[in-house]
């Protein structure tokens, strides 16, 4: 099962206070819900539904990796602004690495994006191969012997 992505589990439902929550801009849920494209709401609902099916184990599971992946990025984004050499007091610092995780996430959805796109340009490929592999020569007789992959190290 794929991880949702998107707020904090333990923030899905929104305020519990029933008052709109101020999110880093200052904005209402509801205004940050219409402010989101259509397909990152579809895949917030997705994610939604898929958190409410899943166990409370699964849940605290999925916590506990989004609480390590927190606990990553942060030290990394400490570890950018030691490498940058700057020197920065706390607001800059704060900033310095809110840009740096904002970017490193375009940095990764961009490369998901051309993993994605490799991947597809190679299936059909993959498809061919497999067919000629396992196509019967003969009614009866037993697909033909897998041939050695091509592509060694992949």
């Amino acid at each position: 099962m794929a991880a949702p992505h998107g707020p904090p589990p333990s923030q899905a439902h929104g305020p519990s206070s029933g008052q709109p929550q101020g999110g880093p801009s200052g904005q209402s849920v509801r205004e940050r819900w219409l402010a989101m494209p259509p397909d990152a709401r579809q895949n917030f609902q997705r994610n939604a539904q898929i958190w409410n099916q899943m166990s409370p184990e699964q849940r605290n599971l999925m916590r506990q990796r989004e609480t390590m992946r927190r606990q990553i990025i942060t030290r990394e984004a400490d570890a950018a602004v030691r490498d940058s050499g700057l020197q920065l007091n706390s607001q800059q610092r704060a900033q310095f690495e809110s840009r740096y995780i904002q970017e490193r996430r375009k940095v990764e959805q961009s490369l998901r994006q051309q993993i994605e796109t490799e991947r597809q340009k190679e299936i059909p490929a993959l498809i061919q191969q497999l067919r000629k592999e396992f196509q019967l020569d003969e009614p009866g007789k037993s697909p033909a012997k897998p041939a050695p992959s091509q592509k060694a190290g992949k």
